[in-house]
């Protein structure tokens, strides 16, 4: 995919992800998340070629100046990947994010270690991490799941998890209860209304 589709790809994910978008012209111009990955995908391939690498971490430094986001240049991340609001938002040098990935304002994808390995985590696909969430460690979080508001994860979860609390504890999501409607059709529709 070409630079122009890839970003059509990012607003489309933008709006279905936000109920608040309003039209890929004002969320080309004033979603920060949206920038902050437009420039770390030109920071990455910077990070790339090593005689690239100081110019791509004082553009990501820029960027974080900017929007409020920091995404180090070694970070991997798929496609299709949101930030809502952003402020705050740090994502480690060793990070993996999959694709369809969203994450909410405060979020910390960051190491518990010095070592110069593996320290971030590993998101899988369409995960979901609320506002305020720390994922931290080489940790991975399997594909479906969803992390919650102001989690603190440290250790694996599998697919289709749910994960709150400091420490966070780990639940089966079951994703077809979660899109049940709250409140059955029938209990708020008149009847009157059918004849």
């Amino acid at each position: 995919m070409g630079f122009i589709g890839r970003i059509r790809e990012d607003l489309e994910s933008a709006r279905s992800h936000d109920p608040a978008a309003r039209g890929s012209m004002e969320n080309f111009f004033v979603y920060s998340g949206l920038h902050a990955i437009w420039m770390h995908r030109l920071t990455h391939k910077m990070w790339a070629n090593p005689g690239l690498r100081f110019p791509a971490r004082v553009l990501s430094q820029l960027t974080r100046f900017a929007t409020g986001i920091e995404i180090h240049p070694g970070a991997t991340i798929g496609k299709r990947f949101f930030i809502d609001h952003g402020m705050g938002v740090v994502i480690g040098e060793t990070a993996e994010i999959g694709d369809d990935v969203m994450i909410y304002h405060g979020v910390t994808l960051g190491g518990r270690s010095l070592a110069k390995t593996k320290r971030h985590p590993t998101i899988g696909n369409r995960v979901t991490i609320g506002a305020g969430a720390k994922v931290l460690g080489p940790i991975h979080i399997g594909d479906d799941s969803a992390v919650g508001a102001n989690a603190v994860v440290v250790k694996d979860a599998p697919a289709n998890s749910i994960l709150t609390g400091i420490p966070a504890i780990v639940r089966h999501r079951d994703a077809k209860k979660e899109m049940a409607p709250a409140v059955d059709p029938a209990e708020y529709i008149d009847p009157a209304m059918w004849i």
